[in-house]
């Protein structure tokens, strides 16, 4: 019988293969957001493939999004839709990814989240962020200094 860490490996490969084959489906167009905006309020954050598959369906949705409160590990790959907006009282938080209630960093997740990151944030991930099991808090401010491509939502 195959060892846990090898099980939780298998587990790993399959669920980076998806989660890679839905981040490499084609963006929206660019076109103005239309309808009532998600509001993305508190979010912990959670499981990347799932934050992934959750992502593709907020650009498909042509809706816009709101990134408010607390958005922290998964969530802050919401971030950089082209529909979406962070508000100005938003603290986000990073850390690297880990196989819930472990410390083990599973290797390309990081990677898998890298490639929704831009300019500063994206510098500060593959610097520091990506390799601390603490969380590293910035302000909406502070994320738009780092990425200036982000918008503010209006308050």
């Amino acid at each position: 019988m195959p060892s846990l860490m090898t099980r939780l490996s298998s587990a790993l490969v399959l669920a980076l293969a998806l989660g890679a084959g839905l981040a490499s489906l084609p963006a929206t167009a660019q076109a103005q957001p239309r309808g009532k905006p998600i509001v993305i309020l508190n979010n912990r954050g959670g499981n990347v493939v799932e934050a992934i598959r959750q992502r593709n369906k907020l650009a498909a949705s042509g809706r816009p999004v709101e990134v408010r409160g607390y958005c922290r590990s998964a969530c802050t790959i919401y971030i950089t839709l082209p529909n979406a907006c962070l508000g100005p009282g938003a603290t986000v938080g990073f850390h690297a990814p880990r196989i819930p209630g472990t410390t083990i960093i599973p290797p390309i997740v990081d990677e898998l989240m890298a490639q929704y990151y831009r300019g500063g944030i994206l510098r500060m991930w593959n610097s520091q962020w990506k390799h601390s099991l603490k969380m590293h808090k910035i302000s909406a401010r502070d994320y738009v200094r780092l990425d200036p491509q982000t918008r503010l939502c209006r308050k």
